[in-house]
């Protein structure tokens, strides 16, 4: 006999608040926005149907079905981002989408992050279950699979090239393994190898920028560049931004009202245009419902809930809190201008579908708890 569904309240009003948000700041943005582009606002209104009916998909199915098919996901996942590099539709130097006639592009990277949590969840479970007191080379072990598990994806999304992605890639890894209580001293030496890898690229890079590019190419010099000279300011993106969100002041300039013109106002910089459009009242407006959005999940940790539950939730709470902090951060020109875009809000069909997939995982583990043994091995 199935179980009647409860849905959280908070979360969802807190999703619809989301969608409204997103469909009227994209509205706004439209003002810049090519007209090649297309219908913005009723494709991201269609995106939206189209994940809520995902999300009941993934409530049908249960998050069971995901653990136990989650390495067959992976699979398929790896070979998309593999054919990407072939046949992906390049934009601005990547190759990060396929184009599909009638329906427009498909980014996997999007989706690699859930399927990433999925098969860490699995492994971090099936390990704790196995060994209740590991030893270190077991330990050794367990990390080195899941290490192969992640750089697989992280070398082929780093090669399109998609940095910021191989980035989240690596905060969802890092924060899983943190929970799976694996001894501090891996995490030393992890970050001790992070450290002299990433001193040492910088080190070339200002004793010479040709030495540099003879060794890692130009595209990481590009990329390592934007990253060194963004505390400058410089850059007409940036400094418009800023600009229209500077003198916005508490009420802003206005719905549909952004002053000035600069790029990506639908995707990266559209906190930037909600900003601008309504000043600094309804910006703490949409951080307070971001905050109270990411303290519900938070708190399902503390909930006996299945350890896989429980992992997956750390991830997508990582995965969306550092999306959060760098997309406006980079906005108000606190941090680095990447591709990272803001979780519910930004224009885009594949970040979105794949972030309502994380919500119809969040929802199943809200509605499921205390409904299974703490240990459950797959």
């Amino acid at each position: 006999m199935n179980k009647k569904i409860k849905i959280d309240n908070g979360l969802l009003l807190t999703i619809i608040a989301f969608a409204i948000i997103s469909i009227l700041t994209i509205n706004s943005a439209m003002t810049y926005v090519s007209a090649s582009s297309g219908n913005l606002v009723l494709k991201q209104t269609i995106w939206y149907l189209i994940g809520t009916l995902l999300v009941l998909v993934i409530m049908h199915y249960k998050n069971d079905y995901l653990y136990r098919n989650s390495f067959i996901f992976y699979i398929i996942f790896c070979i998309l981002l593999l054919l990407l590099l072939f046949f992906g539709k390049p934009i601005n130097n990547s190759r990060c989408w396929f184009q599909i006639p009638g329906i427009g592009s498909f980014q996997p990277s999007e989706f690699m992050k859930i399927i990433l949590m999925l098969q860490l969840a699995v492994m971090i479970n099936n390990f704790k279950t196995t060994y209740d007191n590991p030893d270190i080379h077991e330990e050794a072990m367990f990390i080195l699979k899941t290490l192969i598990i992640v750089l697989i994806p992280s070398f082929l999304t780093f090669l399109e090239p998609d940095t910021g992605s191989v980035l989240m890639y690596l905060i969802i890894y890092i924060s899983m393994m943190f929970a799976s209580s694996i001894r501090l001293r891996w995490f030393i030496i992890l970050f001790l190898i992070i450290g002299v890898i990433g001193l040492t690229t910088i080190s070339i890079y200002l004793i010479s920028n040709n030495l540099f590019i003879k060794i890692f190419g130009t595209k990481l010099f590009y990329r390592i560049n934007r990253i060194l000279s963004w505390h400058s300011g410089s850059g007409m993106q940036l400094e418009n931004a800023l600009a229209s969100i500077g003198s916005a002041g508490l009420f802003g300039h206005g719905y549909k009202n952004t002053p000035l013109y600069f790029p990506e106002a639908a995707t990266d910089f559209i906190f930037a245009v909600y900003a601008s459009n309504f000043g600094l009242i309804g910006s703490l407006l949409l951080v307070s419902l971001i905050f109270f959005f990411d303290i519900k999940l938070i708190k399902l940790v503390d909930k006996r809930i299945i350890m896989p539950d429980k992992y997956i939730i750390i991830g997508i709470v990582s995965c969306l809190v550092f999306q959060q902090i760098q997309n406006i951060g980079m906005t108000i020109g606190l941090l680095p201008i990447t591709g990272i875009t803001l979780p519910f809000i930004s224009y885009g069909g594949s970040s979105l579908l794949s972030y309502m997939l994380m919500l119809g995982i969040i929802l199943n583990i809200s509605n499921e708890s205390n409904t299974h043994k703490y240990k459950y091995k797959f």
